[in-house]
C-alpha cells in the first residue's frame, strides 16, 4: 500500500477544510460543509480498517518522504493495530461532536461576526492534528503536531463556553506547555543518543529497533532522563494523578463538544505516546519506573473516584471520572502484560465513547435548565424520559456495567495487573464501587423523585440530539457484547510491543499444580 497517500489524505482533508470553512461568508454553509469534510475523513477512515491486514506488516499504508535529511528527520507516516482503533474513535466522534455543537458560536461574541466558522474550523483543525501525531513514525513529526494542537485547543477553550473559559484557557496551555518543553530537551537529547549507531535519526522505527537491541550509545542514567522527559509530557497531557489540575477546570468552562473532543480524543494523544514511544524507544527505563507509574495511576484511579462522589457540579463529577479512567488505562500499559496493554487500548475506545454520551447528554440537559448543579435537578425521567433514560446507560456503562463496551476493556486491565501486581489490582478494584456511587446517586439526585420546581417544561432529545447519542449508544452495547473486531486488530501490536522491549505475560501458577 505503499505511495497511495491514504494516510496523507487522513490528516490532511480535515486541515485543508478548516482553511476553507474559516472564509465561507454564510454560518449555515460552514456548517453544513464542515460535518461534510469530517465524513469524509470517517469514510478514510473506514478504509484504512478494511483494508488493514492484522496479520500483516506492524506498520501499514506506509509513506516515507524526505523533509530535513540533514537532522535525519522524514515525512514518515504509518498505522498498526492500536493506531488504528484511535483514529477509528477521532473519525467517528469528531462528526458527532460539530452537530451536538451546531449552533456554537451563534450568540457568540468571542471571535466577532465569524464565530461559527470559526469553531468549526478549530475543530478540523485539531482532527487533523490528532490524526497526523497516531499516524506519524518520525518522532520529531510527531513532537510538532503533538505541540501544535494546543493553539487550536486553547482557543476553543477560550474562546467558547462560560464565563471563567478564559483562565481555564491559559491553566490548559499553561500546563501542556510546559510538558512540551520537557519533551523537547529530551527529544534534543533522544537524537543525540542516536548520532553514534544511526547517524542521528528521528526515525521512529530505527530509534526502537535500536533500543530492542542495546544498541543506543547512552547510559542508563541518560536513557531514564530521557524517558522522564517523554513521560512528562504524556502524563501531563493524559492526565496523570498529580498532573491533572488543568483537566476539571477546561472540561467544565469549554462547551460540552470541545469538552468532549479534549478528553476523548486530544488527551488520547498522551495514553497513546507513553504505549509506543515511552516503553519502545526506552525499554529498561520503562521498567525502571515502572513501579512509580503504577503507582500514581492506582492514586489516580482512586483519588479520581472519591473526589467524583462529592461534586455538586454534574459536568466536574464526569471530569473527575476521567481521571480515574485515565488512571486504568496507564496501569493497563505500564503492567507489561498481553491482556492488560490490550484491555489499555480498548479502554481508550471505550472511554471516549462512554465519555462522549455521558458529556454530551449531561451538557444537552445543563443547556435546558441553565444550571450545571445538581440539586437543581430531580425527578427529570418524568419530564424527559429518553434523556433520563440515555442518561442511564452511558451512567453505566460508565462503571463498566458487564454488557456495556467499558466492562470488557476495564476487566481485561484488572487480570493482567492482577498477574503481576496482585496487591495493585486489588486497590485498583475499589474504584469499581466508587464509580457505582457516584453514577447512581447522582442519577439519582438528577434523575428521579417528584419534579423540582423549574424542571416541569424541560423538553426531551430532539431529533439532532438524538442523531449524535444514538450512535454512542449503539457503539456502548455492541462492543459490550462482541469486542472481539477491536482485540483483533489490536493484539498482534500488543504483542509487538511486548516483544520489542522483551516482556513476557507471567506464568500461572496454581497451589498444588504440580501434584
Amino acid at each position: 500500500m505503499n505511495g497511495i497517500g491514504w494516510l496523507s489524505a487522513l490528516w490532511a482533508v480535515p486541515m485543508v477544510g478548516a482553511a476553507v470553512v474559516i472564509v465561507l461568508p454564510g454560518k449555515q454553509i460552514a456548517r453544513y460543509l464542515a460535518l461534510a469534510i469530517s465524513l469524509v475523513v470517517l469514510a478514510i477512515a473506514l478504509v484504512l480498517a478494511v483494508r488493514f491486514d492484522p496479520g500483516g506488516p506492524q506498520f501499514q499504508f506506509v509513506e516515507e518522504h524526505q523533509w530535513i535529511p540533514s537532522f535525519g528527520t522524514g515525512y514518515l507516516l504509518g498505522v498498526d493495530g492500536i493506531a488504528l482503533a484511535l483514529v477509528l474513535l477521532t473519525a467517528v466522534l469528531v462528526p458527532l461532536l460539530l452537530i451536538a455543537g451546531w449552533n456554537t458560536g451563534a450568540s457568540d461574541t468571542g471571535f466577532g461576526t465569524r464565530s461559527t466558522q470559526s469553531y468549526l474550523a478549530l475543530t478540523l483543525a485539531v482532527e487533523g492534528m490528532v490524526l497526523i501525531s497516531l499516524v506519524a513514525l518520525d518522532v520529531l513529526l510527531f513532537y510538532v503536531f503533538f505541540e501544535a494542537m494546543l493553539i487550536p485547543m486553547y482557543f476553543l477553550i477560550g474562546g467558547f463556553g462560560g464565563a471563567n473559559r478564559s483562565a481555564a484557557a491559559v491553566k490548559f496551555l499553561l500546563y501542556n506547555l510546559f510538558g512540551g518543553l520537557i519533551m523537547l530537551a529530551a527529544l534534543i537529547g533522544l537524537y543525540v543518543v542516536t548520532a553514534d549507531p544511526l547517524g542521528g535519526t528521528f526515525d521512529f522505527r530505527a530509534i526502537a529497533g535500536a533500543a530492542s537491541r542495546g544498541e543506543l550509545g547512552a547510559s542508563p542514567a541518560m536513557l531514564n532522563a530521557l524517558f522522564l522527559g517523554f513521560m512528562f509530557a504524556f502524563a501531563v497531557k493524559a492526565p496523570l494523578w498529580p498532573f491533572h489540575r488543568w483537566l476539571p477546570d477546561s472540561a467544565v468552562e469549554a462547551t460540552p463538544a470541545t469538552a468532549v473532543l479534549m478528553m476523548a480524543v486530544v488527551d488520547k494523544v498522551g495514553t497513546f505516546g507513553m504505549l509506543r514511544y515511552c516503553l519502545q524507544l526506552f525499554p529498561d527505563a520503562s521498567m525502571t519506573f515502572r513501579p512509580l507509574v503504577i503507582t500514581l495511576a492506582v492514586i489516580g484511579i482512586v483519588y479520581g473516584a472519591i473526589v467524583a462522589i462529592g461534586q455538586t457540579d454534574v459536568m466536574r463529577l464526569i471530569a473527575y471520572t476521567s481521571i480515574s479512567h485515565f488512571g486504568f488505562i496507564i496501569l493497563g500499559i505500564f503492567v507489561m502484560t498481553s491482556q492488560g496493554q490490550s484491555g489499555s487500548t480498548l479502554y481508550m475506545v471505550n472511554h471516549g465513547i462512554s465519555t462522549a454520551a455521558l458529556f454530551l447528554i449531561a451538557g444537552f440537559l445543563v443547556s435546558r435548565r441553565g444550571s450545571r448543579l445538581i440539586a437543581d435537578f430531580g425527578g427529570v425521567q418524568k419530564v424527559a424520559p429518553v434523556l433520563a433514560g440515555t442518561f442511564l446507560i452511558a451512567g453505566l456503562a460508565t462503571l463498566s456495567l458487564p454488557g456495556l463496551a467499558p466492562f470488557i476493556s476495564e476487566f481485561l486491565v484488572l487480570v493482567g495487573t492482577f498477574t503481576r501486581y496482585p496487591a495493585m489490582a486489588v486497590f485498583a478494584v475499589t474504584a469499581l464501587v466508587l464509580s457505582a456511587i457516584y453514577i447512581l446517586w447522582a442519577y439519582q439526585r438528577m434523575m428521579t423523585g417528584p419534579v423540582k420546581e423549574g424542571n416541569e417544561r424541560l423538553r426531551d432529545l430532539v431529533p439532532r440530539e438524538l442523531i449524535v447519542v444514538t450512535p454512542l449508544i449503539a457503539l456502548l452495547l455492541v462492543l459490550g457484547i462482541y469486542p472481539k473486531p477491536a482485540l483483533d486488530v489490536i493484539n498482534p501490536a500488543v504483542d509487538h510491543t511486548l516483544r520489542t522491549i522483551h516482556q513476557q505475560d507471567p506464568v500461572p501458577t496454581a497451589e498444588g499444580a504440580s501434584r
